[in-house]
């Protein structure tokens, strides 16, 4: 299935959305922000899905936002630009199950904000990663400046975010950026890999997981440990837990 500058394909229980600009190195502009508010629109379509994969086409994840249509903008076209991307991205975000980014070549300014709003970032050891938007005189847009902080830390996101720096996959490993680093040839392979993993797991247990670890942003973590407690609880309500302890016991895999 395909929306303008994307395609959308299911391999059994895995959804990977590639983006197709390669042209423009998959920049995001208006088109490219409703194709994925399309996509999000089409996924509740695939209940079997249990985890997501983004990636891009060409020597690029995404190179950032079209700054040729940033600069013909005035100040209200930006601000609807920003929140419409906000509200996107946000929306990638909460999906309840894991969504994984496959990182190859550049992902700058935007594409590296839309990689800050999945769960796990894998890179190919060709990615480069960074925030160069101050060296326009902007800054990033898309909620850049309060994940990439409590991802990397306050000081490595202010040195990208204020230097405009490059870094490359190795850097973004060390910094907690990705999670894992592999051969260009060998990203989608392992993306997959690790989305099985995923798929492997108990399917309400790891929604429980992510909706949790979200909260801990928003929450004080008294109120975010007493609603732990309340979810932990309410998956034993659920066959598979019983299951995968009872498994765990006999020593075989769960039968999910």
């Amino acid at each position: 299935m395909d929306s303008p500058g994307l395609k959308i394909e299911i391999r059994e229980q895995i959804g990977i959305i590639t983006m197709k600009r390669p042209q423009a190195l998959n920049a995001l502009n208006s088109e490219a922000i409703n194709s994925l508010q399309l996509a999000l629109k089409s996924l509740p379509k695939f209940p079997e899905i249990l985890a997501l994969i983004i990636t891009g086409e060409g020597k690029a994840f995404i190179a950032g936002a079209d700054i040729k249509e940033l600069s013909e903008m005035g100040p209200a076209q930006a601000f609807n630009f920003s929140s419409k991307g906000q509200q996107t991205f946000e929306r990638f975000e909460k999906l309840p199950y894991p969504v994984i980014a496959a990182i190859n070549g550049y992902a700058l300014g935007g594409g590296c904000e839309l990689a800050l709003a999945c769960d796990i970032r894998i890179a190919s050891t060709d990615a480069k990663f960074g925030m160069p938007e101050t060296s326009l005189g902007l800054m990033p847009g898309f909620a850049g400046t309060q994940r990439l902080p409590r991802i990397v830390g306050y000081g490595n996101a202010i040195y990208l975010m204020t230097t405009a720096k490059t870094i490359n996959a190795i850097e973004a490993l060390r910094m907690g950026l990705v999670q894992e680093v592999t051969e260009p040839g060998d990203l989608l392979k392992v993306s997959l890999e690790m989305a099985q993993k995923i798929t492997k797991q108990g399917k309400y247990a790891v929604r429980a997981v992510k909706e949790m670890a979200l909260r801990s942003y928003s929450y004080d973590f008294k109120n975010s440990s007493e609603l732990e407690s309340e979810v932990f609880a309410g998956l034993f309500h659920r066959p598979e837990a019983d299951e995968g302890m009872k498994a765990f016991i006999e020593k075989r895999k769960p039968k999910w």
